[in-house]
């Protein structure tokens, strides 16, 4: 009779650790079953490096997304951004988009400031308002290697007799 209570307790220790599994795989892979609490939106940047599938969105510094994918328009020779965006946050047509990065070397993710002026962006709109910020690799590889100008006395010198 031992026994058989040893080995059910086992048993519901088992289905309860499984359950917990798999509450967190889900919970960790960001996996829906009850249909998507995002929506589709693209951004066209001139540049897109280091930014990744993955990479953050965030609105007034606080995460509201993520990159979902990367492409080329070959029409408009840009990269284009695919973001998935939580389906409370409202982005409007005059809203903005840069890509940042996360301290000096850090991960890069994208910033969008949402506007508010115009009507709200539907699914898979596009935000037309991006901008790039300098390349901080290539400005310390300037500045190492002495390719920053420097800029002359802007007082003039006087005329010597």
């Amino acid at each position: 009779m031992k026994k058989y209570s040893i080995e059910t307790m086992v048993g519901i220790f088992m289905v309860v650790g499984l359950i917990c599994v798999g509450y967190m795989t889900v919970k960790l892979g960001k996996v829906s079953f009850f249909g998507q609490d995002t929506y589709p939106v693209y951004a066209r940047f001139a540049s897109v490096s280091a930014l990744r599938p993955g990479s953050t969105v965030e609105v007034y510094g606080i995460e509201v997304g993520s990159v979902t994918s990367l492409r080329i328009d070959n029409e408009r020779q840009m990269a284009v951004v695919e973001m998935a965006i939580k389906k409370e946050i409202k982005v409007y047509d005059d809203a903005s988009a840069t890509v940042k990065s996360s301290g000096l070397i850090g991960d890069k993710y994208v910033k969008i400031d949402p506007g508010g002026a115009g009507v709200v962006l539907k699914s898979r709109g596009t935000i037309t308002q991006t901008s790039v910020p300098a390349d901080i690799e290539d400005l310390i590889g300037k500045y190492a290697f002495g390719d920053v100008k420097k800029e002359s006395d802007p007082t003039p010198e006087k005329p010597t007799k």
